[in-house]
């Protein structure tokens, strides 16, 4: 469907009412254009004898999503602030708020962000009750940049607008009016009717004519303002400590409640500029749009094929990934059979199910009701009779080869013709998986991480035989699942694995060299990952880590670390967080606890490695481990680059955000790379290679980028042919 014109048009009622409506589909957003269209509109209506008041509202049932986000990739481009045209004061603050006539906005489905900030300028807002409100701009590396810092807290009070600015909470127009930020909820079909007599009530003084920025009711005293916001500066600190735009905002609206609205808007508006320009929204930005490009397959997504409807999955294995597949397809509304080997594995499994619907239910996103009916659609089996019918096979057992195979070979024979064969393997090559079928068409990855009804990356695995038509369809059944559908090339361990394998046993390497284990982990999640390396370990499980050492070592060759630390943690009865003892101790409700007594494990490690220089710890700094845990990482993620196994870099940023929970603010893995810049990330791990070996040695990929200047995240000639990732 095409878009619409991007305009905003004004009509002049014979009530003497100007309805002036946003037209940018397919959420109104506020581009430069429809900011002219506004400001000639206002001017307009403030000029003519026969408007006496102003209705705002948006076309095709939403009033507004917000400011254009492109426009700020184009100042990150080239630099140019100036880019950003003047709505806060100039149309919001003087033009609206200050006007000679009263504005009332005529809020339907959403208005967020500058949109929302639009509503607080006029005098009086009305609205649908389900109607979306938010100012979502710090998850963007901003604050609200047209009053809203100011107008928000004076319209629900400090704590909740605090509350709806840090967390990019909405709220809907119904809380909204119990808030008194709404002024009356009516239908949609009301919706101009009653704003237009709410309009004109105003203008002949019937109604108050209220300017938000010169509120100060809803504020408090001084004191508990003050109060409010170092709370709110101590909470920040603690969850966003490597991003400043949360104790900017807190700055902003301190300066508003000191010296008045139209001082905290001008500061504000200064604020705002230095935070648009600054490396944090330029990293958020840069996620936001990766993000949305992840679907935009060539060859898949652009030659006109139809997405099939998948309403039954048999799910294969109800273990811990198999139950939390199911769930995610469960809470979507799609049937699922659940296939295991015994009764007893089939109720276990059932359980799990149950339980990760309770506790969607517990976290608010999923409704009892909704539970109920998921519950519904769940059948169990002991065999495939059932798969007679079924859309989609998902298998997803251990990690052995032999059993994949005569699993994929018995559901060939069963499954109907159409029905995809999916695995959720991490780390077993696909043609392998297959090749005892003569389905390979309809053989691809759908590999979900842990816990899978949670975690949001889904990496779609295709091999060179894979059909556009499988591919399409999974990428659909991932949106619905409410997951982001990543493709990739099949290799040992896929993108995510893949690039990530060094990221433990550079770690391990590290501990070899004498440096704490404890102190890793600090200093990587000081960095922004959501727990270090040896506590990661620990949750996952070191079956899993055993599992993939062979893989890996047959794989990777010289560039993989021989580490024999799990295998001694094993021996010394430890399995990490599932027997409550690793690196850490677990006791049940508590934090984990750096465990001192696996201290001899670690000695006994270091004596097997011999990797100390003369048996004498190493020196390092914070910035040195960081690095060498990183840039290794980086080095795996150049070569993935190279073989083509992603589309393009943005890809593998966002499965590093997603899959792995590197810090989204950094902007992904690749992103990040770059504003380190290659040529100093090679001349490192040169020199580490020559101390260390071959673990360090860079690519050539790398070694190119490093010579040339260009941007690793670049695409090279070889990504413009054929690639792994499209085939």
């Amino acid at each position: 469907m095409a878009a619409g014109p991007i305009r905003v048009t004004m009509e002049v009622g014979a009530d003497g009412v100007a309805l002036i409506t946003i037209a940018n589909p397919p959420v109104n957003a506020l581009h430069p254009i429809i900011i002219a269209g506004l400001k000639d509109k206002y001017a307009e209506a403030m000029r003519r004898d026969d408007v006496k008041a102003i209705v705002l509202t948006g076309a095709g049932g939403k009033f507004c999503g917000g400011f254009d986000i492109n426009v700020f990739t184009k100042v990150h481009q080239t630099g140019d602030v100036s880019l950003m045209p003047d709505v806060s004061v100039e149309l919001v603050s003087n033009m609206m708020e200050e006007g000679k006539k009263p504005s009332v906005a005529a809020i339907q489905g959403l208005a967020l962000g500058g949109g929302l900030e639009l509503a607080m300028g006029c005098h009086a807002r009305i609205s649908t009750p389900e109607a979306q409100l938010g100012l979502p701009e710090l998850t963007l590396g901003i604050i609200p940049g047209f009053g809203g810092t100011q107008r928000l807290p004076r319209l629900v009070g400090l704590p909740k607008a605090i509350e709806m600015m840090l967390q990019s909470k909405f709220i809907t127009a119904k809380e909204g009016k119990e808030r008194g930020f709404i002024d009356a909820l009516c239908s949609p079909d009301e919706l101009i009717r009653i704003s237009r007599l709410w309009a004109l009530e105003i203008a002949n003084c019937r109604k108050p004519w209220i300017r938000s920025l010169g509120r100060t009711d809803r504020l408090g005293s001084l004191s508990e303002a003050r109060a409010v916001l170092n709370a709110a500066r101590q909470q920040a600190k603690k969850v966003a400590p490597n991003m400043p735009q949360h104790q900017a905002c807190l700055d902003v609206i301190e300066e508003g409640v000191l010296y008045g609205g139209h001082a905290g808007v001008l500061k504000e508006a200064e604020v705002f500029k230095e935070l648009v320009v600054a490396p944090t929204s330029r990293a958020l930005v840069h996620v936001f749009f990766a993000q949305r490009s992840t679907t935009k397959v060539p060859g898949v997504t652009d030659i006109q094929l139809k997405p099939r409807q998948i309403r039954k999955v048999a799910v294969i294995g109800g273990g811990l990934m198999g139950s939390g597949i199911a769930t995610a397809l469960l809470a979507s509304n799609i049937s699922v059979i659940l296939k295991e080997v015994n009764p007893q594995f089939l109720q276990r499994g059932e359980k799990m199910i149950a339980g990760n619907l309770e506790g969607l239910v517990k976290r608010g996103s999923l409704t009892k009701d909704k539970k109920n009916k998921a519950m519904s659609l769940l059948k169990g089996a002991l065999d495939y009779s059932d798969f007679k019918d079924v859309d989609m096979v998902i298998e997803a057992v251990i990690e052995k080869v032999p059993l994949k195979q005569s699993i994929f070979a018995d559901i060939e024979k069963i499954c109907p013709k159409h029905c995809i064969l999916a695995t959720n393997t991490s780390t077993i090559d696909l043609n392998v998986v297959g090749e005892k079928t003569n389905s390979q068409d309809r053989i691809i990855g759908a590999h979900f991480f842990s816990p899978a009804h949670i975690m949001p990356l889904l990496e779609i695995v295709r091999t060179e035989k894979t059909s556009p038509q499988a591919i399409l369809d999974l990428i659909t059944v991932g949106k619905i699942i409410k997951k982001v559908p990543v493709v990739v090339g099949n290799c040992t361990g896929f993108a995510v694995n893949r690039t990530f394998f060094p990221y433990t046993q550079g770690s391990h390497l590290l501990v070899s060299l004498g440096i704490d284990v404890f102190r890793i982990d600090r200093v990587i999640s000081s960095f922004g990952m959501p727990m270090g390396p040896f506590q990661l370990q620990d949750l996952a499980g070191y079956g899993v880590a055993l599992a993939v050492k062979d893989i890996y070592a047959d794989a990777f060759g010289e560039r993989n670390l021989d580490s024999d630390l799990v295998d001694l943690m094993v021996k010394d009865g430890r399995q990490g967080k599932m027997n409550g003892k690793g690196y850490y101790s677990y006791e049940k409700g508590g934090k984990p606890k750096p465990d001192p007594s696996v201290q001899h494990v670690i000695e006994e490690y270091r004596k097997r490695a011999k990797t100390m220089p003369g048996g004498k710890p190493v020196t390092l700094t914070d910035q040195d481990i960081l690095e060498m845990i990183f840039f290794p990482v980086v080095n795996e993620a150049c070569r993935v680059m190279d073989e083509n196994v992603v589309i393009r870099a943005s890809d593998l940023d966002i499965a590093s955000v997603l899959g792995m929970g590197f810090p989204k603010y950094r902007g992904g893995l690749v992103f990040w790379a770059d504003t380190v810049g290659a040529p100093y990330i090679h001349s490192k791990l040169s020199k580490w290679a020559d101390l260390y070996g071959p673990f360090f040695k860079p690519s050539s990929y790398l070694e190119q980028r490093a010579k040339s200047g260009v941007p690793l995240s670049a695409p090279s000639t070889s990504q413009q042919g054929s690639a792994r990732s499209r085939m």
